[in-house]
């Protein structure tokens, strides 16, 4: 409805793929480590990318999570769904056609959501200029 005052002055719609490059670049500028991205077209309905990285720290993996979500609102016009943030050990972040996860180092070893996605036919990509711990 173009009537409708929340669309007037709104972002234009992104691609899925400008959503997953405005991920990556976040948590890059942010200094996650070990950023993987799992494709997910095809294979999953819920979403077309699952983007992994982690913190040093709760308090980086909440900032992290944070920055991402005001710089999609901003870029994009998103009110993403944040889940976990009070805690910080794995915050989700709800993007739509991104999902994200952010985890402190422990907590992602323990839960091994790579291996549970990876589908078992190809191996998980590592994000471009993400380092490796």
């Amino acid at each position: 409805m173009a009537d409708d005052p929340k669309e007037a002055g709104a972002p234009a719609v992104a691609t899925v793929e400008e959503l997953h490059r405005s991920v990556l670049q976040s948590l890059d500028d942010d200094q996650a480590v070990e950023v993987v991205s799992i494709p997910l077209a095809g294979k999953s309905s819920i979403a077309d990318h699952m983007v992994i990285a982690s913190g040093r720290s709760t308090r980086q993996v909440a900032s992290m999570a944070t920055k991402l979500a005001d710089r999609l609102k901003k870029e994009f016009g998103k009110n993403v769904r944040v889940e976990g943030l009070p805690a910080a050990d794995w915050v989700l972040i709800d993007a739509d056609d991104v999902i994200v996860h952010l985890f402190r180092p422990e907590v992602r070893t323990f839960y091994n959501l790579e291996r549970m996605w990876a589908f078992g036919d190809e191996p998980v990509k590592q994000a471009a200029g993400a380092s490796p711990a």
